[in-house]
């Protein structure tokens, strides 16, 4: 068993992420000023300024910390506080792809469900034909020597309330096996660091959605890799596939293609 373990054009952001106009008005006669936002510079200042379209010096100042507060509370992360996190980047990820994970169509469309689950981006969701029916989630696959299996992959079996053989008895809400020991499973734990020993871990909330879902013999496919980290020395260079992967220190795994469905 496994362990429990934007867009800017021209200088100036357009669409969802566009930061507001000026965070320096002054506050209607006879109302207090808003309050003061004091984040520090974060790790991940410099991707989080480029998609709001703010200017990429990667120092937080109070213009950047109001515009990651807002962001925060636009895709309902938590704790809204400005802070250039990884928690925050990595939510970011998964509301960017919300309308179209699957846009560069890795992810065989079938007439039956698919659970695809994107090793490389670290997100699951469930189509059916060309429809989402199961939004992107974030999730935490397999560490380095642990790592998650890939290609097509069966649901046998499904347990509400398993709880780990081998890892000091770990809870597993809502585990569904889909190879060996590795399951779809719900975790306590941060998503956002380190890695599971196999399995697909993913909030609580998601797991048992996901749980409600799926049936015994329901198909997954998963595929990607976590992305190579060590040529790249400074954040700015590094694109969201690595900034994800930095976060496991993988090289990655290869993935099977779609010619492996039986």
């Amino acid at each position: 068993m496994c362990a429990l373990l934007v867009l800017a054009t021209g200088g100036s952001a357009v669409g969802l992420y566009a930061a507001p106009a000026s965070h320096a008005a002054s506050a209607p006669e006879g109302e207090p000023p808003a309050a003061e936002c004091d984040a520090e510079t974060g790790p991940y200042q410099w991707q989080l300024e480029k998609k709001l379209g703010l200017p990429q010096d990667g120092r937080m100042s109070g213009e950047d910390c109001l515009a990651i507060k807002e962001l925060q509370e636009r895709i309902g992360t938590t704790p809204v506080n400005g802070a250039a996190d990884l928690r925050t980047y990595r939510m970011l990820l998964v509301f960017e792809v919300r309308e179209n994970p699957n846009a560069a169509k890795e992810c065989p469309v079938k007439s039956y469900r698919v659970t695809c689950v994107d090793l490389s981006r670290q997100i699951l969701w469930v189509q059916k034909e060309d429809k989402v029916i199961f939004a992107p989630v974030p999730i935490r696959s397999g560490r380095p020597g642990l790592e998650t299996r890939t290609g097509w992959q069966r649901v046998y079996q499904k347990n509400k309330t398993f709880f780990s053989t081998i890892y000091d008895n770990a809870p597993m809400p809502y585990s569904q096996f889909f190879n060996g020991g590795q399951a779809l499973h719900g975790t306590e734990v941060d998503l956002f660091q380190s890695g599971s020993a196999g399995c697909v871990n993913m909030y609580v909330k998601d797991a048992k959605r996901l749980f409600d879902l799926l049936e015994i013999g329901d198909r997954l496919y998963i595929y990607g890799r976590k992305q190579p980290i060590r040529a790249l020395k400074s954040t700015a260079a590094k694109n969201d596939d690595q900034l994800v992967g930095e976060g496991f220190g993988s090289d990655g795994i290869p993935a099977l293609g779609p010619e492996q469905l039986d």
